[in-house]
């Protein structure tokens, strides 16, 4: 489970350092945006799997496809449940409707805890319940501040859990599953960067644009790959509670960029930073609870080591 959280918490680290990254992707659209993390991440994903040895899920996905025609069909439906997702990331803040998403990713890990109760059977240790106590208190402000629901906040809060439960209900949840989503996405992505805009020139005029589309591409294959591994780590429930660390970390950086946590948001931003913190807490005990069984075990390996050496 030590490896799932490390790559959780690698993922939320380089979605923060995505977040300051985005400017330098100026003055590309959302789309073309979208159109070029598709097309960037992949190659990028590609030798990410090579390094880790996963290449043969790739393989193993296209046989199920030759055996199991129909399984494409779960394949498409992964793919659009998994890029409409990245999509709507960029779309939100650009078009004005960040607020609405960003509520979306501070719901989504409260959805997985239940998703994990509900379906997986798992249960809730006390310092996890306090936890999600705390997310709630801060959710449900900020709903409470908004006012309503809308349907971007809807979409990001039931599309992931849905895309993560189908993907171990069928057997993608790895990173050739993933490798799959973003493949078979890529003739949109060469439509909305060389038809519906051309995008090339916008990098011929803006040079800087090529190392930043570079850039996104590596940054995205290593976040959304250690995201992807991560949901295959850990339980539903440990996996959607470290999702809140991406919203703090995203909420640093948003002030480290000049913005400042209005007088009415406080109450959404310090219950779920609460959140993040007992979950910190519990592991810190935990690593120390595992530290004194195993100096125990020790202990216990030397005195039977000398009872064996006196024996003698």
């Amino acid at each position: 489970m030590y490896k799932g959280i490390a790559l959780s918490v690698l993922a939320s680290l380089v979605f923060g350092v995505l977040y300051i990254f985005t400017p330098f992707l100026q003055p590309l659209d959302s789309e073309q945006t979208f159109a070029w993390r598709m097309l960037a991440t992949l190659p990028f994903l590609t030798v990410f799997m090579w390094w880790s040895g996963d290449l043969n899920h790739i393989s193993s996905i296209f046989k199920r496809i030759l055996q199991q025609p129909t399984f494409l069909i779960w394949l498409i439906i992964s793919s659009l449940l998994c890029t409409t997702q990245l999509w709507l990331f960029l779309w939100g803040p650009i078009n004005g409707r960040g607020l609405q998403v960003s509520l979306g990713y501070f719901l989504l890990p409260l959805v997985m805890v239940l998703v994990g109760c509900v379906l997986y059977k798992e249960k809730l240790s006390a310092w996890q319940m306090a936890a999600v106590v705390c997310a709630v208190l801060g959710v449900g402000h900020e709903i409470w501040r908004i006012g309503f629901i809308a349907w971007e906040t809807v979409y990001v809060a039931l599309a992931y859990p849905l895309y993560f439960f189908l993907r171990r209900r069928f057997g993608t949840d790895h990173l050739g599953g993933f490798w799959w989503d973003l493949c078979l996405i890529l003739p949109v992505a060469f439509y909305l960067g060389f038809v519906h805009s051309d995008s090339l020139k916008l990098m011929v005029n803006f040079p800087h644009l090529i190392l930043a589309v570079l850039g996104l591409g590596f940054l995205s294959a290593l976040g959304l790959g250690s995201y992807i591994l991560a949901s295959r780590y850990l339980p539903f429930v440990i996996f959607g509670l470290l999702s809140y660390l991406e919203p703090v970390l995203l909420a640093f950086a948003s002030m480290a960029l000049g913005e400042r946590v209005e007088s009415g948001e406080w109450l959404t931003y310090i219950p779920i930073w609460l959140a993040v913190m007992v979950l910190i807490v519990e592991g810190i005990l935990h690593l120390k609870q595992q530290q004194l069984k195993k100096d125990e075990l020790e202990k216990k390996a030397e005195k039977m080591e000398k009872l064996k050496k006196n024996n003698e």
